[in-house]
């Protein structure tokens, strides 16, 4: 009677067998290290969601609620108020921003801040907070650029202007803020003697937005 041969599927098996006593051996030995990083795991698991839950959401929370009065003065116009003394003893945006580093709230007071001193003619401080934003959404990144484009041109540091109105009209689109910035970009690199750009950046104005208001206007300053 021939001997039967061995067959890969019994070869499998052999490997099977061998790997799960392997890995009970393994087990066995560190059981207890095993345990540990379970454990571990699931302690920094916990430690993140307590955080988010019990801290970081109500901070969050308690961030918004103190600077609602400076949202106020800020629409009021009344930006030296809304930076520093709202009223209601509801904090400005500056103490917004020392007392609540890393929430959402204390990133938008910078935008705010960033505004305020542009409107108080403060450029430098303009730029510095503006520059410490962290825009989202579509309308926030182009109006953060834009604002600095404004303060370094009052500032006469045309090529930084430039350079930001560029940004502010690539970043994002939005039919009311791009035409806007192209036509300021427009007019700066005309002043500037860049009349190459400055066509370039006339003529998107008057193919992408001929609807808006700088868009109807555009035709002045083409090939002038």
């Amino acid at each position: 009677m021939s001997r039967r041969k061995n067959t890969k599927q019994d070869e499998t098996l052999v490997d099977l067998v061998e790997a799960k006593e392997s890995a009970q051996g393994f087990l066995e030995k560190n059981q207890f290290l095993v345990l540990g990083s379970v454990v571990g795991i699931l302690l920094i698991i916990g430690g993140i969601l307590a955080y988010s839950l019990l801290y970081k959401a109500p901070r969050e929370k308690k961030a918004a609620s103190a600077m609602y009065k400076a949202e106020e003065q800020f629409k009021r116009d009344s930006f030296a108020l809304a930076l520093e003394n709202p009223g209601g003893g509801f904090d400005g945006f500056l103490d917004v921003i020392d007392n609540y580093n890393g929430t959402k709230a204390a990133n938008l007071a910078k935008y705010y801040a960033g505004i305020s001193y542009l409107n108080l003619g403060m450029y430098d401080a303009s730029i510095e907070y503006l520059n410490n934003y962290k825009p989202s959404g579509e309308v926030l990144p182009i109006t953060k650029y834009g604002a600095l484009a404004d303060a370094h041109s009052e500032k006469s540091e045309f090529e930084k202007a430039i350079s930001m109105y560029e940004k502010a009209v690539k970043t994002k689109t939005n039919d009311l803020l791009t035409p806007y910035y192209l036509n300021k970009l427009g007019l700066l690199q005309q002043k500037q003697g860049n009349t190459e750009a400055a066509q370039k950046a006339f003529m998107r104005l008057k193919e992408e937005f001929p609807d808006s208001n700088e868009g109807q206007m555009v035709d002045k300053y083409l090939n002038s």
